[in-house]
């Protein structure tokens, strides 16, 4: 067993993290890289250049499965952020095109391959809107059940942090659903967290994995608690 320098309570983890560019998967490769993981993203030829220093740049296309599988080794585990930007309800084309695609070849390499683990960030649900989009990550989250694979399907409503601030207005409305018995549950549910609880919740589950051919979910009064230990 490999340990993090500084650490040697925690295992060194292999991840290949697709979207690795992006909102969350750019924050989530910085602090795996702080705590010592060795981090590979899989990324198109011309985003190289955009990942954080210390990633090690795999170049391939997310939405094929043999190139997903080509750059996984069966210790890994797999995070798959690829997503459509900003979804809204007039990118259901996107969300099918990308969003599912992207997910049925991590699947299919990840069962293929037999990776560690995948980390899927899914959805909330159910939800009263952008129910396209649910579909599309309700479809993504049946595809690792049937597939059998051990998984984390993390299912945040809303990411608040830098570029994503408007939530914040609602704030006061979620504190008055909280008190309203038919509202309550809906309110936690669809709650909002902040990109850091969501870098936690994903830290936390490639480093605790859970028990091999199962798949957990977290959900957001549990992204809201995510806590790792020391790195």
């Amino acid at each position: 067993m490999r340990s993090a320098p500084g650490c040697p309570i925690l295992a060194i983890v292999d991840a290949l993290v697709t979207g690795a560019t992006g909102y969350i998967g750019a924050a989530l490769v910085r602090r795996l890289l702080e705590r010592g993981h060795a981090v590979r993203a899989l990324v198109r030829e011309g985003s190289r250049g955009k990942l954080p220093p210390g990633a090690t740049p795999v170049v391939g296309d997310a939405l094929d499965a043999a190139s997903v599988a080509s750059a996984l080794r069966p210790a890994d585990s797999l995070i798959h952020l690829v997503g459509t930007p900003h979804p809204g309800p007039a990118k259901t084309a996107l969300f099918r095109s990308i969003d599912l695609v992207s997910i049925q070849a991590s699947v299919t390499a990840a069962r293929d391959v037999g990776v560690a683990q995948l980390v899927y960030v899914s959805v909330a649900q159910p939800a009263p809107v952008m129910r396209d989009y649910i579909e599309v990550r309700a479809r993504g989250e049946a595809l690792i059940r049937a597939a059998g694979v051990t998984a984390t399907l993390v299912r945040p409503w809303y990411v608040v942090g830098p570029g994503h601030w408007w939530p914040v207005a609602l704030i006061p409305l979620y504190a008055i659903a909280q008190w309203v018995p038919g509202l309550r549950d809906s309110a936690q549910r669809l709650g909002l967290v902040t990109l850091e609880q969501m870098v936690a919740t994903l830290v936390a589950a490639v480093e605790t994995p859970p028990p091999a051919g199962t798949q957990r979910v977290v959900d957001v009064p549990a992204i809201r608690a995510a806590r790792v230990s020391p790195g």
